[in-house]
């Protein structure tokens, strides 16, 4: 007999093959309810469950992820994993390659404490495997209520919850403390200034009134990039390419808010998600020679979406952004010596 494999940890690498395929919400929570069921079980009562029959009359545990779990014991890779697996992602070329070898770590990810998917462990537990130094979590504010934006307690708890869990991390991966801070229509921030000031990297992004004129659009992004507390201008034109969401692009004056971004040493988001992909291409050749730096990150909003950033280094490669000017291909205490 085959040895049994770790059900568990299958049932995980399904949910984040499926997450990094975009595929719907609803599949990914099966695979990811049934693990978070299985893990308080130790491997022999898991094999119990199956042999007495009992495993899908556990509640959150289907006819699919039981089968899936059933092969796993038996020692078979399960079908389900093995046909995500043989699905190969499109190559990278040389240039794409290298700036993705290149990223340490993600400065733009959320967790359930906002609208994200899952808790703040198990997205550190994927950016770990991913190879990843650091990851920032950066949860929504609190004008953001369709998205769950955290308020100021809220955010507070936060900052001691990822304190603890570096402690117990110890050295080698560090979580860092950050927000996407909505950028309000006179261009304020949306959360206390004291506590801006307290994280590790500020992510300032236009949520609302998306639709505003060229002329106040560009006010309102100017007065944000000029806020000392900001670090990184997210998904600038707001623009969605994919899906039932489809949108336009924000209008603004690009030359001046990229001068702005370079004056104020503040990056430019290269955002990965595959529904935005923003900056658009000539916005971020733009950008380049505007003399701006740049994050490439995930907006990730499930453990499976980390592994999007090589959307974003493709993109920024095509556009020729240079390594050094991405500011998530530096060293930890180089990124913080810039944001802070």
């Amino acid at each position: 007999m085959n040895e049994a494999r770790d059900a568990v940890a299958d049932l995980r690498r399904i949910a984040f093959l499926l997450e990094r395929a975009h595929e719907s919400t609803y599949r990914v929570r099966a695979f990811r309810t049934a693990a978070a069921v299985l893990d308080k079980r130790d491997a022999d009562e898991i094999a119990s469950l199956v042999r007495t029959g009992e495993l899908v009359r556990l509640k959150g545990v289907g006819e699919v992820t039981a089968r899936c779990v059933t092969e796993s014991v038996a020692g078979q890779e399960p079908d389900y994993l093995r046909k995500l697996e043989e699905t190969e992602l499109p190559p990278l070329d040389e240039a794409a390659t290298a700036l993705r070898s290149a990223i340490r770590g993600d400065c733009h990810t959320h967790t359930d404490a906002s609208d994200g998917g899952s808790p703040l462990r198990e997205m550190v537990q994927t950016a770990r495997e991913l190879g990843h130094e650091y990851m920032v979590i950066t949860d929504h504010s609190p004008r953001l209520t369709v998205a769950n934006g955290l308020s100021a307690d809220r955010l507070r708890a936060q900052i001691r919850q990822i304190a603890e869990l570096n402690a117990e991390l110890g050295d080698g991966f560090r979580v860092l403390t950050g927000i996407e801070v909505d950028i309000n229509e006179d261009g304020s921030l949306d959360q206390d200034d004291d506590l801006l000031a307290e994280l590790d990297v500020v992510v300032a992004s236009v949520h609302s009134k998306l639709r505003m004129p060229r002329a106040e659009m560009t006010e309102r992004m100017l007065t944000a990039v000029a806020n000392p507390r900001v670090d990184v201008l997210g998904h600038c034109t707001g623009r969605m390419v994919t899906g039932n969401r489809k949108r336009p692009e924000s209008q603004f004056d690009a030359h001046e808010v990229f001068a702005a971004c370079a004056e104020y040493g503040v990056a430019v988001e290269v955002n990965s998600r595959p529904e935005r992909l923003d900056p658009p291409k000539r916005l971020l050749r733009l950008a380049v020679e505007a003399g701006c730096s740049f994050t490439i990150d995930t907006d990730a909003h499930a453990p499976g979406q980390l592994d999007w950033l090589r959307n974003g280094c493709e993109r920024a490669a095509a556009c020729e952004v240079p390594t050094d000017r991405v500011l998530n291909t530096h060293p930890l205490d180089r990124l913080l010596t810039r944001t802070r």
